[in-house]
């Protein structure tokens, strides 16, 4: 019996799992200034002021200010502010939001992403096998409303349901995401549903945490995956290896392990 027959429904990560990320913060922080008539923006300051800025916001203000009421654009508003004065770039607030306005919609069109050649034929396969697909991510609602669908990633063909932080207020590693998206599954068991996503610490531990199944994507061969596999994780370095892994009938006793 192969390891498919056991399951209902599979959830998957976005980032680092279906998609990535095409270029550099820089380059489209780097557009949005020339557009205006700005010097382009030095990309390593740029990037470390983006990368302190995006953590304080996210502490102070989680799951894209949800728990505050803050509307999106209003903490992303905030947090591209930040990264500037943090990179060395303070702006009067009239050519400050014209950037903004440049970059916020830059990273709500599919510009800056691109899917992995995987992705959808995987994510119909299961569809196709019965399988309830569901979209689990650290994101805010452009992903789930423009973002996704526009890289050809539609609720409906490709999945069919999202669990985004910054629409239900709970992000991974919390697993109280998962067990939302047992929920919306169906309420089915837990052990009757595998994640797969790239990060051990809020993709694979939690998920495991509320007793469903799980593996992770090596894609880009990082370092951490030889410890993730002494650890016990199956880790695969694509959806077609992870397809094949979910056929072959050997792998039962795998995910009994797992």
């Amino acid at each position: 019996m192969s390891i498919l027959s056991k399951l209902r429904c599979i959830t998957v990560d976005v980032t680092g799992t279906l998609i990535a990320y095409k270029g550099e913060l820089g380059d489209y922080y780097c557009m949005a200034a020339k557009a205006v008539g700005l010097p382009c923006p030095d990309y390593r300051r740029m990037h470390e002021g983006f990368k302190s800025a995006y953590t304080d916001m996210a502490k102070q203000y989680p799951c894209f200010g949800h728990a505050a009421k803050m509307p999106n654009i209003d903490w992303w508003r905030s947090c591209v502010k930040d990264s500037f004065i943090r990179a060395g770039y303070e702006y009067d607030d009239e050519t400050f939001e014209k950037v903004f306005k440049r970059i916020y919609s830059s990273f709500g069109s599919s510009a800056p992403y691109s899917v992995f050649l995987d992705s959808q034929p995987f994510l119909r396969w299961a569809r196709q096998k019965g399988l309830i697909v569901g979209i689990v991510s650290n994101a805010e609602y452009r992903y789930q409303d423009v973002i996704l669908p526009a890289l050809g990633l539609n609720r409906g063909l490709e999945w069919d349901f999202g669990v985004f932080s910054g629409i239900v207020g709970v992000e991974k590693p919390d697993p109280r995401i998962y067990q939302i998206a047992l929920e919306k599954a169906g309420n089915i068991n837990p052990s009757e549903a595998l994640h797969i996503g790239d990060s051990m610490r809020k993709d694979y531990l939690p998920a495991r945490s509320v007793g469903m199944h799980a593996l992770l994507l090596d894609r880009f061969k990082t370092s951490d995956a030889e410890t993730w596999r002494k650890s016990g994780a199956i880790v695969l370095p694509d959806l077609v290896a992870a397809q094949e892994w979910l056929t072959k009938e050997e792998n039962t006793a795998a995910m009994q392990q797992n």
